[in-house]
This record gives C-alpha cells, sequence and structure tokens, in this order.
C-alpha cells in the first residue's frame, strides 16, 4: 500500500509532548512545533491492525515477551542490517535513555569517568552527571559542514579512570552515520584501555539515501563482547510512547548484571502494547520505512534548497541518517540567548537550541524534519520572515 505522509495531522489534545506541551515549554503556545523528536507521521497499517485487534480481546493483563516478540526483533536486525542476534542477548528496558542510566549505574562507581562525543544528545550528560559519574568531553571535529571522531584526543582523554564511552551512532544530532573505519578505530582505542561502548543505535534504521548503518557489535567478537547495543521501534516506528526498547548484550557477564538491575528495579515486566506494537513493526514495517525514508530525503532536499536559497545566515549540515537536521546559524551573528528569542519570539518556531547538547554546539539549533512537507514550509517561511525583517531593521 501507499502511505500518504503529506497527510496533516492534528495531534492537538492528544496529551502530545511535541505540541501540547509547546505552551509551558517555550512560553507560546503559537509556535509550530518543529522539536522533540517523534514524527508527525501515523504508524505502520499492520502496527494499527494489531493494535486493533488486541484492544478488541480486552483483557489486559500481566504480559510477556512471547517466542515471536523475539524472532520478529531477530529477523528486523538480521534483514535490515546483516547483524545475527541470539535470543538471549535482548534484554528489555522501557526505553533507551532510562537504559543508559541504568548501564552507568550498573558498570561504573561514583566519581568515575565516562566520555561521550558533543555535540551530542544532551541526556548523555545527564545519565552520566546526575548519577554522580565524570563527563568526559571528546568532542566531535567540525571540518567543511561534517563532523568527524577526533581520535587523538580521544586517546589523550582515556585513564584508568574512564570506565564507558557512550556512543551515539547514528549521530545526534551531527546527523553522521559513522562508516566501518571509524568506528574500528574507536573500537580499538577502547578495547586498548578497557573501557566499555554503549552504543546508542535508536536511529540506526532511519538511514538516507547513499549511506549504510553499522551496528558497532556487529563488527568483530572483540566489540560484541566489549559493547551494550541500546536500540528500540520508537524512532523507526514512531511508538516512543510505547516504552519499549530491546537492549542487545552479547557478554554473558554484562547481560546478566544488567538483568539483576532491571530485576531489583522490578521493571522485568512489558506494557501489553508495547509487545504487540513493537513485534508487528519489526515483521511487517519494511514497506513503511522504505516509503519514510523516501519522503524524508525529499523533506531534505526540499528544506536544503529553500534555506540556500532564501535565508541568508543559516547552512544545513547535510544529515546521512536520523531525521533531524543541525542547522548551523552562526552567520546571523546571534549569541545563544539571542538566537533562542530570535527563533521563539520573532520566527515563532519552537526547536531545539545547539548549546545544550554540549561544547560545538553554540549558534547552532536541531530541527526536526519529520513531518508532512507543508509543515516543513511554513517553519521555514516563518525563519525566512524573520530573518529579512532583522536585515530590515539593521538596515
Amino acid at each position: 500500500m501507499r502511505y500518504d505522509f503529506d497527510k496533516v495531522i492534528n495531534r492537538l489534545n492528544t496529551a502530545s509532548v511535541k505540541w501540547d506541551e509547546v505552551d509551558r515549554i517555550f512560553g507560546d503556545k503559537d509556535l509550530l512545533p518543529l522539536w522533540v523528536a517523534d514524527m508527525d507521521f501515523q504508524v505502520p497499517a499492520p502496527v494499527t491492525d494489531a493494535l486493533r485487534a488486541r484492544v478488541e480481546h480486552g483483557i489486559f493483563g500481566y504480559t510477556e515477551r512471547p517466542e515471536s516478540y523475539y524472532e520478529a526483533v531477530i529477523g528486523w536486525m538480521e534483514r535490515r542490517h546483516q547483524w545475527s542476534v541470539q535470543k538471549e542477548w535482548i534484554c528489555h528496558c522501557p526505553g533507551v535513555v532510562p537504559a543508559l542510566s541504568y548501564l552507568v549505574q550498573v558498570f561504573t562507581q561514583p566519581g568515575d569517568k565516562v566520555i561521550i562525543q558533543p555535540p551530542v544528545y544532551h541526556p548523555f550528560t545527564s545519565v552520566v552527571a546526575d548519577n554522580g559519574r565524570e563527563v568526559v568531553h571528546n568532542p566531535l571535529k567540525y571540518e567543511e559542514g561534517r563532523y568527524f571522531m577526533d581520535f587523538e584526543d580521544l586517546r589523550q582523554k582515556m585513564d584508568p579512570s574512564v570506565k564507558l564511552l557512550i556512543l551515539c551512532n547514528p549521530h545526534n544530532p551531527g546527523g553522521r552515520v559513522w562508516t566501518k573505519e571509524e568506528l574500528t578505530e574507536l573500537g580499538n582505542i577502547c578495547l586498548e584501555n578497557n573501557v566499555m561502548v554503549i552504543s546508542d543505535e535508536i536511529h540506526g534504521d532511519l538511514i538516507l539515501k547513499g549511506h549504510k548503518h553499522i551496528p558497532f557489535a556487529a563488527i568483530s567478537e572483540e566489540f560484541a563482547q566489549n559493547s551494550i547495543i541500546c536500540t528500540a521501534p520508537s524512532k523507526t516506528f514512531n511508538m516512543a510512547g510505547m516504552q519499549t526498547s530491546n537492549i542487545i548484550i552479547p557478554n554473558q557477564e554484562y547481560r546478566e548484571a544488567f538483568q539483576k538491575m532491571m530485576s531489583t528495579l522490578v521493571l522485568r515486566m512489558t506494557n501489553t502494547f508495547g509487545v504487540v506494537a513493537t513485534e508487528a513493526a519489526y515483521r511487517h514495517g519494511d514497506e513503511w520505512l522504505d516509503q519514510l525514508l523516501v519522503y524524508l530525503q525529499g523533506n531534505l532536499d526540499f528544506l536544503t534548497e529553500y534555506i540556500e536559497t532564501h535565508i541568508k545566515g543559516i547552512k544545513v549540515i547535510q544529515p546521512e541518517g536520523t531525521y533531524l537536521v543541525w542547522l548551523d546559524c552562526r552567520e546571523l551573528g546571534m549569541d545563544t540567548k539571542g538566537l533562542q528569542e530570535f527563533m521563539g519570539k520573532q520566527a515563532k518556531v519552537a526547536v531545539n537550541q545547539g548549546h545544550v547538547f554540549g561544547p560545538g554546539g553554540e549558534q547552532f539549533i536541531r530541527l526536526n524534519m519529520a513531518c508532512p512537507r507543508s509543515l516543513i514550509e511554513e517553519g521555514l517561511e516563518r525563519i525566512a520572515k524573520a530573518v529579512s525583517s532583522c536585515r530590515s531593521v539593521a538596515n
């Protein structure tokens, strides 16, 4: 079937964080939400059908993950990423960010160091710092509109108190889909220094034209035994509200330690609808995802051409994956506070401000392009009008 991603669906009054919380978070209900990372698209029809059938049953008691659930996850990883995952490696957690926090607690002690690579998804900082561990920055290098890992700096940051590196693969917000060569060099450095890699691969299915996602643990057995891979259907299929993620841990010792934490927190049970939706998506969601990726590429092409033609002072950092676009606004000549006020008060667009992603994110913004193209056009028109107005005043 053909999916209509141009269809605008009213999400107001659905308890949507993206739409209904704009007033509370940004201080103005009239902003167009192009921020938090969920999509304004309906899930694949097989997911809706499976959920409807489960609702019709009418009993929603304690729910386990059946054999068919694991088969669906394993089949998806093999089919989409050529990664052979074993059933026993798959551990449940309500979400990837909670999993990151639990992993920091399990595999480090207060005062230990954890490396992250900013500008990067801001909860990476909080799950480390809020657990009493020390955040160590290995900043990405920004060269000619593209991000690269700084391996020389990474080697210098390694010391015996560094226990973990949290990898964002693909990278949010920079959009890089790390190559096998890049991941291999990072992995070897971590092995040499006895540092475990926690790889957040929640955007791993959202890969744009000309690029390929490499699961970190699929590179070698040594990497598999020194890593934990965090996955979920939430970004891929717009199911964040299902509170279901799959934490893949090939190393038996690591797996048992994580599962012990889940038991201690009494988090082993599963959301009934999360199980149903995840299995349906991974069994029958390929066609929807393939069409979505084509549509997202079209959105990116439209956005890039519009900005290059109509908005002087903003540059598009071309994403290789994710549906998030990182925009370089430095030529607008605004400081962090000025850029934030400009986007909110003048352009009337809700976007994520770059400074929250850590060093190197200042004077950038992150825009979510996973919405009907008409909404992107409206948002860009608002920004273009505000930029033009500012220039007129300045002149």
